[in-house]
């Protein structure tokens, strides 16, 4: 009988890491929790995006679209101002504490949200602290991205942040199927009386989050572990665990971060998310006014085309793993850049056809049919026209209170399509090669705040995008919001060309390992 090679059992090679079999699949099975947490958390915010403003509307008679705005955007600033808090958090204490205490935030928001109706007065104040909450929570991104860079290798890390980005789309996904599912329980559903608890359409999906998130504390308590590696694989020491073995190499290894390459990556990614927050903000208005959609056509039809859109974003991920290996995450990077202006530029107005006019709203002296230009509204929340009492048929086209209506020629559905294949294939290419630059671009080095700073670029995109476009596409129409974003696209391309040779991993500028 041959001899049993004990070190085979004990230890084995995954690509270039060497390394003990139970010390890999407790990374690993700490990783795939963290998958779940960002999964969580787009779940968080889209679960209820459906439903905030028919439960606005109905909890609280003096809400508006501006106020409803505020709502939207109260997400993303809780976010913004959290992300940075928790990445300093597990830069000097155990990740599980601030995921902890993020995720237990997030849990106490959605059962305030469930409660908003309560109050005899300013229940419109109380759901603008639940969401503002909710985002607060979702700052743990940061916290789970730094650690999923920090337990992985260089070989690993472009294919660990795709499946991370790739679980945060189907959240997005999931989040609105949820909450079309609970529809069905209806505005009235069942109350439990002894808590007050009323649980339906819009209360469900939130109940349905806090219950997630707590089984999301049991997992990360019974499963989640600690775990440092650097770019070649190695155990690291951390401050953020004590390490009970010997054989951990230091992980603050010598030399400094570019700082330039961060801003420079922190600016691209800020362009990129303000881009796409632009894309999703103007597709209801823009399909109303270019093809005459009715208000339930365009969100019934642009769901659609987003659910799509969610499925393509899927699919990307999992290819760009594969693409990124042979040609380098930079070269990617530019690619994805290039598809989304492409999809921009296709969107630019041409010929001579101009679109269906709306002379309603004059005939009427009516409220426009679009009522765009309240700060921080995205597409999916825009404010529903209020018809004369003497008009039953919804008035449709592009409204003459819009002077460019008159001029602008038509922006054909071939046109659109097109653009949403395009848009929806640049970006999540651009998302994932951002994280994962950043993340090389880092380093060894605790990773918290800077991923906090990169979050919260993003979350600051997504509120400016609204805002910029409401104010350029009312008053002075597609064509100079989409040159615009063409001209912001260049820029990024420009500067990204400026940067292209900083943009390398830490390792491999200070020599440790081979690009």
């Amino acid at each position: 009988m041959g001899k049993v090679n004990l070190a085979s059992v004990n230890e084995a090679r995954y690509g270039d890491v060497v390394e003990m079999q139970q010390h890999y699949r407790s990374r690993w099975r700490s990783i795939r929790i963290m998958y779940l947490t960002m999964f969580l958390s787009s779940v968080g915010f889209s679960i209820v995006i459906m439903s905030v403003w028919p439960y606005l509307q109905k909890i609280d008679l003096t809400a508006d679209a501006s106020f409803l705005g505020w709502i939207i955007a109260s997400y993303s600033l809780g976010q913004m101002i959290a992300s940075p808090l928790f990445g300093l958090w597990s830069n000097y204490r155990p990740r599980r504490e601030p995921l902890v205490v993020s995720i237990a935030i997030s849990v106490a928001a959605n059962c305030l949200y469930a409660y908003v109706h309560l109050p005899t007065s300013h229940n419109k104040y109380y759901m603008l602290v639940a969401r503002v909450l909710v985002g607060f929570g979702a700052g743990n991104v940061a916290v789970v991205r730094s650690y999923i860079a920090g337990a992985t290798s260089l070989t690993e890390r472009t294919s660990a942040m795709a499946n991370t980005s790739a679980c945060q789309a189907i959240g997005f996904i999931l989040g609105p199927v949820f909450q079309t599912c609970f529809s069905l329980i209806g505005e009235k559903g069942v109350t439990w009386e002894i808590i007050d608890l009323q649980v339906n359409m819009y209360t469900a999906p939130v109940l349905l989050g806090a219950l997630l998130g707590v089984i999301n504390i049991i997992l990360i308590f019974a499963i989640f572990r600690e775990h440092q590696v650097d770019d070649l694989g190695r155990q690291c020491k951390s401050i953020n665990f004590e390490a009970e073995e010997s054989d951990y190499v230091d992980q603050n290894a010598q030399g400094s971060i570019d700082q330039v390459a961060v801003v420079a990556t922190n600016i691209l990614f800020f362009v990129i998310l303000f881009v796409f927050a632009v894309f999703e903000t103007i597709a209801t208005p823009l399909t109303m006014d270019m093809y005459s959609w009715t208000r339930k056509e365009a969100v019934f039809y642009n769901g659609i085309i987003l659910g799509a859109i969610g499925i393509e974003s899927v699919i990307v991920f999992m290819v760009v793993k594969v693409v990124s290996k042979k040609t380098g995450e930079r070269a990617v990077l530019y690619g994805g850049l290039l598809i989304v202006l492409v999809g921009f530029f296709i969107l630019l107005p041409w010929g001579k056809q101009l679109p269906n006019i709306q002379w309603e709203d004059i005939k009427n002296n009516s409220i426009p049919t679009i009522i765009f230009n309240e700060m921080f509204t995205p597409f999916w929340k825009l404010q529903t026209t209020q018809l004369p009492s003497n008009q039953t048929v919804e008035p449709t086209g592009c409204s003459v209170v819009q002077p460019w209506c008159l001029y602008t020629p038509l922006i054909h559905l071939a046109q659109y399509i097109t653009s949403d294949i395009l848009i929806g294939l640049g970006y999540p290419v651009c998302n994932v090669m951002s994280y994962t630059l950043y993340s090389k671009i880092l380093g060894p080095k605790p990773q918290g705040v800077y991923m906090g700073w990169l979050t919260a670029s993003g979350s600051g995109a997504r509120i400016l995008g609204p805002v910029f476009v409401s104010q350029i596409y009312t008053h002075l129409g597609p064509r100079w919001a989409f040159s615009l974003i063409c001209g912001i696209i260049v820029f990024s391309l420009l500067l990204l060309e400026a940067v292209y040779k900083r943009l390398t991993a830490f390792s491999v500028r200070y020599g440790m390992m081979q690009g």
